[in-house]
């Protein structure tokens, strides 16, 4: 669900034997077992039961899939496709569960600007580096500014004219 508790709620339901020659538009969640000839337009979740069959583009919040789609899907919380799912199209969404026995002809693409659970082993090998960096740095300039002291104690560079005296 995309966090709104009314999109939770299924609101419409098109039955086994209805065909809908058109799109087919809700604001909340929807189950379709029918026959949509036409694109899919969900606010919510869309649950699609294993005798549904849809011919057109799918666009909801969620979608678990469980029919025949014949066009492209985009559900950027998540779309899962059950075990009698027969998907030819392509698929963007943030997370995809599928079944093995599933059948899925097309791309798939993850949405690359969508935020990612960091691995907290890499989270922390990453700070450390970050730490062993930023203290390697300042030995250096510590390094630099010990040498600059010494040079300037011995006096050897208050004559240095940057060529030679021959």
């Amino acid at each position: 669900m995309r966090g709104k508790k009314e999109d939770a709620v299924i609101t419409t339901i098109l039955g086994k034997d209805c065909l809908i020659n058109g799109d087919f538009i809700v604001k909340q969640s929807a189950r379709i077992d029918g026959e949509v000839q036409g694109n899919v337009y969900v606010s919510g979740t869309l649950i699609m039961g294993a005798d549904a069959r849809i011919e057109g583009n799918i666009e909801a919040g969620e979608a678990i899939l469980g029919g025949d789609v014949l066009g492209n899907i985009e559900a950027p919380g998540k779309v899962e496709l059950t075990v009698t799912a027969k998907i030819i199209g392509d698929i963007t969404t943030n997370v995809i569960v599928i079944d093995e026995n599933a059948i899925f002809q097309g791309r798939c693409n993850m949405n690359q600007d969508a935020p990612r659970r960091k691995n907290p082993a890499a989270k922390k090998a990453l700070k450390e580096e970050r730490h062993s960096a930023k203290t390697a740095l300042q030995e250096a300039l510590r390094d630099a500014r010990e040498d600059n002291a010494g040079w300037q104690e011995t006096g050897a560079g208050e004559n240095f004219s940057g060529g030679s005296d021959i």
